[in-house]
């Protein structure tokens, strides 16, 4: 790394984009992650959309139990 920077000529902002998403990756432990494969596989549909909806459902359930969005 430098001792030091020269920004004289940075513009702020410059590649600041707020309508920008992020998907950030989520990783599952090897055993989680076979054992859904494995359902997903049986249910004939991908992995993400079997964990979205499991997780969608866990989310459902509890915004029912503590009454909270």
């Amino acid at each position: 790394m430098k001792e030091e920077y020269d920004f004289y000529n940075a513009e702020r902002g410059r590649f600041y984009r707020p309508d920008a998403q992020l998907n950030i990756p989520v990783y599952l432990d090897q055993d989680i992650e076979s054992w859904f494969a494995e359902k997903a596989k049986a249910k004939v549909v991908n992995l993400q959309s079997l964990i979205n909806d499991l997780l969608r459902n866990d989310i459902s359930l509890i915004q029912e139990v503590t009454g909270k969005n």
